[in-house]
């Protein structure tokens, strides 16, 4: 804020707290000096939220206590805080090898947002979304996001779900598109290895590579069955 403005504002928290008003022109200007001093980098108002003014009203509507500086600055630093806490820097639109305009941009964008100048950018969300039309064609074109040469080097590591690709990719009836009825195994979930006891009681909880005999049965009864509509249709 300028002299004018801390004017201005000062002439505001006079209208609602006399007590501010000074009457001698030399504690007037005395009161204008050491809040242009105290609240120079402070702005009056911002274009996202800020109003010094609703500071002061707010302060002098709750508090007993006789308005200072302090009180409009406070309230001024948790904005910023707020406002960079909640940003996310974007990447600059320069080129990444000039390291000293990336870092501007970065500087001054930072900048913006904590005086109230721009809006927070956020990071966008992974949930929720289409896929992109584009992707989506290109995922149809190569079949998967994952390069043959990744998924088997990761096959050793991923058993069942290797298993499970090199059976669909023979023709076979996805087994893990069903519920085990023996394993109790979930759709998408490998089976497991079920011991029953004397007892009567199950143990055991380790992955199976290969599903149950059951499930891959009625896996395959199951795609018996959807074949005709998908024929018809």
């Amino acid at each position: 804020m300028d002299r004018r403005e801390i004017a201005a504002l000062l002439a505001y928290i006079g209208r609602l707290d006399p007590r501010t008003i000074r009457t001698d022109q030399g504690e007037a200007r005395d009161q204008l000096a050491q809040w242009h001093e105290l609240l120079g980098d402070v702005p009056l108002v911002t274009p996202h939220g800020w109003d010094a003014r609703i500071a002061a009203r707010r302060h002098i509507r709750v508090s007993p206590y006789q308005i200072l500086p302090a009180d409009i600055a406070r309230p001024w630093e948790s904005y910023r805080r707020d406002r960079l806490q909640r940003h996310t820097d974007p990447t600059p639109s320069v080129d990444p090898d000039d390291q000293a305009a990336w870092t501007a941009e970065l500087v001054g964008t930072r900048r913006a947002v904590a005086a109230g100048h721009a809006q927070p950018v956020h990071h966008r969300q992974l949930a929720g979304r289409r896929i992109d039309s584009r992707l989506e064609a290109r995922l149809k074109e190569v079949g998967s996001c994952i390069p043959p040469e990744a998924r088997a080097a990761l096959a050793p590591f991923r058993p069942a779900r290797a298993a499970r690709e090199t059976a669909i990719a023979q023709g076979e009836p996805d087994a893990l598109s069903v519920r085990c009825e023996w394993c109790q195994a979930q759709v998408g979930e490998p089976c497991r290895r079920r011991r029953v006891d004397p007892d009567g009681f199950a143990r055991g909880n380790a992955t199976r590579t290969d599903p149950h005999h059951c499930r891959r049965d009625l896996a395959a009864a199951k795609r018996a069955q959807d074949t005709p509509q998908s024929a018809m249709a």
